[in-house]
């Protein structure tokens, strides 16, 4: 009893300054809140604005590109949510079946690698392959007897380059959950499922898969938390803040700061992200709820 709790005093000592971070950098920052509904003043200060009730929401509302941005949004998260997990799945799947553990090793540091990249090194990488006069795309069509493609004028084209360009830096991260969650299935399955003459492919889907859905369905919940906000760096960066591309790739996040540069009202963009936070929080309730009514052990909480 006095050994369980030395080792419960020890597991929160050691919680603590994860704890003290979230409270500092989550926590405290929602204070900020309170902007959506001022209109702030920066020689007022935060108490001194006035009150303006719901009329910074009005801003975005009104606007004639909400439906546009709302759309791209939700349309592009849901396209980057469907495509990576289930290329997470089937490289996790592989990878879990090569024996050798130096090219399982070789593999994830290859899968993994993108992620760390930042998006101004992903942006200039893409630069390079979508170039009009010496990008490496061109260079190969020209070689094939075909006609360059301005690729930062073909506003059609983005909604698949902004998936490719996704899925190559954030697989890999979901790849290795992934392959930890099926390494932590008991082999014993595979034995006897083995003796019983199953096939690999058969293992798969009545094993491996099966026994991996209540993950995926947690990180779906997860990710469809986050579907009203975008990746600024992917849809800013990559995109270079094309004009003629805006129809395609203009996501609530870059409209709201194109929106704060021109017109530079703070209270503005507070509403728009308190409206992106409330939206996921009840997407996120929603969703779960909808999965703990199916199946209550896949449910999030």
């Amino acid at each position: 009893m006095q050994m369980k709790k030395s080792i419960h005093r020890s597991l929160l000592i050691m919680c603590f300054p994860a704890i003290a971070l979230l409270f500092l950098f989550q926590y405290v920052p929602m204070f900020g809140v309170i902007l959506a509904f001022k209109d702030y003043r920066y020689d007022q200060g935060i108490w001194g604005s006035d009150w303006v009730g719901f009329k910074n929401f009005e801003f975005f509302f009104s606007s004639q590109d909400a439906f546009r941005v709302t759309f791209n949004t939700i349309f592009m998260n849901l396209l980057f949510i469907v495509t990576v997990t289930v290329g997470a799945i089937f490289l996790a799947i592989i990878l879990s079946e090569i024996t050798r553990k130096t090219a399982v090793k070789i593999f994830q540091t290859t899968l993994f690698f993108p992620y760390f990249l930042s998006w101004p090194v992903v942006a200039f990488i893409t630069f390079a392959f979508l170039n009009v006069d010496l990008g490496i795309l061109n260079r190969w069509l020209e070689k094939l007897g075909f006609d360059f493609i301005l690729w930062y004028q073909k506003p059609e084209l983005w909604p698949y380059i902004l998936t490719i360009v996704n899925f190559w830096k954030q697989v890999g991260y979901n790849t290795i959950i992934f392959y930890a969650g099926i390494m932590a299935i008991d082999r014993s399955y595979y034995e006897a499922a083995e003796v019983d003459g199953a096939t690999k492919n058969q293992m798969r889907w009545k094993i491996t898969v099966p026994l991996l859905t209540p993950l995926i369905v947690i990180l779906t919940i997860l990710a469809l938390g986050g579907i009203f906000h975008s990746d600024f760096g992917l849809f800013y960066m990559v995109t270079k803040d094309t004009g003629t591309l805006y129809s395609t790739t203009s996501v609530i996040d870059t409209y709201v700061y194109r929106s704060f540069i021109a017109v530079g009202d703070v209270g503005m963009s507070a509403a728009v992200g308190f409206y992106q936070a409330i939206v996921g929080f009840l997407l996120v309730i929603t969703v779960n709820t909808i999965v703990r009514k199916i199946n209550a052990e896949n449910a999030l909480f």
